[in-house]
């Protein structure tokens, strides 16, 4: 069912951190981290990222320019309620500070921002995390500045207002939503992402492809209510400006993707790339993303045994990407019919006529699982997977279209095979 209102929206919002780009980005933290006036600042991380060398060698060029540093490294890939809380305990009784740097992939990006959202304001976790999951509450204090600096080339964290969790007990992905947790300034290095695995690129990758696609193909921002100030959300539909940006972060992909993850070392399509996840994450942060990712949620929350190769196999996980990706094919074709052009013309940007067998095809080249069913789901999870993509209500309400649970169903069982 296509979205009618009568009384519609008038207005649409835009906005960004600070961005510093280029090779060599990353060797001016120090400078950057005293232009905040700041003397104290936590560093957040994880055992991978720190093993690179890089946050060590970032620490001390802060640390040159007069600034104590306090490391936290024990950022879980995935993060759940319970390692956020690790390093909000980690940040409490190490402070206070007067910024937070955060040095790695979307986990650590998306772990700083909790850690410095309890950082400044009371309460606990919980409390923050989207309703009906958690309170819904939002931060009534500013946050401290906070400086992200991505080594993978994906997630949009360091442009976004959110950060996504497992809550362990109720085996569901959700995440806290608000204007105050984008970062004040993103520093992309791509000379930062050449460590990145193959299937780490693919997986990240395909994050990018869906941040532009859904943002792309999301409602149209005067297709919603009409809103007062206090109203408006960081997800305001698709429009003009977001447009532009995920119109550029496709066409990126479609020259530099296949190459990054078969060379992990070209300089030229890693800086491709890292634009790519830019303009994805300016996009998206602000117009929204939609059914493959509220179908993502529970893909990840809800995994068994499968352990990606790339990754930390200590235990089951899908990472955030892959599980974009899987439901986007089917996704797609069930949003065709709400906007056809933008679907015909992202499917043009990429290279082919048809978006489903689009994605189908990288899906394929770029060496990601064949379906659900390759992540170890069969038809009998269809309606708990259902289940916990229709708790996503903030994401759903971005879709162009009216979304049941029937249309969620079929998307899941149109997902179990792609080949």
């Amino acid at each position: 069912m296509l979205w009618r209102l009568s009384v519609s929206e008038q207005v649409f919002t835009y906005a960004a951190p600070g961005l510093k780009f280029g090779r060599g980005a990353s060797s001016e933290i120090g400078w950057d981290v005293a232009n905040l006036g700041a003397r104290r600042i936590l560093l957040v991380t994880d055992p991978g990222v720190a093993a690179t060398g890089h946050p060590a060698r970032i620490a001390e060029q802060v640390r040159a320019s007069g600034i104590d540093v306090v490391t936290y490294e024990r950022t879980h890939v995935e993060p759940t309620d319970a390692s956020m809380e690790d390093a909000i305990d980690f940040g409490r009784a190490e402070g206070p500070f007067d910024a937070v740097v955060a040095v790695g992939g979307g986990s650590v990006i998306d772990t700083a921002k909790a850690v410095n959202l309890l950082l400044t304001n009371d309460g606990e976790l919980m409390d923050y995390v989207n309703a009906p999951v958690g309170g819904g509450r939002a931060p009534a204090q500013p946050l401290l500045p906070l400086i992200a600096v991505p080594t993978t080339t994906g997630t949009g964290s360091e442009s976004t207002t959110i950060c996504v969790l497992d809550v362990l007990a109720l085996k569901v992905k959700t995440g806290i939503s608000h204007a105050r947790l984008r970062p004040t300034l993103a520093v992309v290095d791509p000379d930062l992402t050449t460590s990145q695995p193959a299937m780490v690129t693919a997986s990240c990758g395909m994050d990018i492809l869906c941040h532009a696609l859904e943002s792309y193909t999301a409602r149209w921002y005067a297709d919603f209510d009409a809103k007062q100030p206090g109203q408006r959300v960081p997800y305001c539909g698709a429009n003009p400006i977001a447009d532009m940006w995920s119109e550029k972060s496709l066409s990126l992909l479609a020259g530099s993707f296949r190459t990054a993850v078969r060379d992990g070392e070209d300089p030229d399509a890693r800086e491709q790339m890292a634009l790519a996840a830019t303009f994805a994450g300016l996009g998206f942060g602000n117009a929204g993303v939609h059914i493959p990712h509220a179908c993502a949620y529970p893909i990840a929350g809800r995994v068994r045994d499968y352990r990606p190769a790339g990754y930390p196999q200590d235990e089951a996980m899908v990472p955030h990407g892959m599980a974009v990706v899987m439901t986007a094919p089917a996704a797609f074709a069930l949003t065709f019919e709400a906007s056809p052009e933008r679907h015909r013309r992202a499917a043009e940007l990429l290279g082919g006529d048809d978006l489903p067998s689009v994605l189908r095809e990288l899906m394929r080249d770029v060496g990601l699982p064949s379906g659900l069913a390759e992540l170890g789901y069969g038809e009998g999870d269809v309606d708990d997977l259902v289940e916990g993509a229709l708790k996503q209500q903030r994401l759903l309400a971005t879709a162009p279209l009216l979304v049941q649970a029937e249309d969620l169903a079929g998307v899941f069982r149109g997902s179990l095979e792609h080949w």
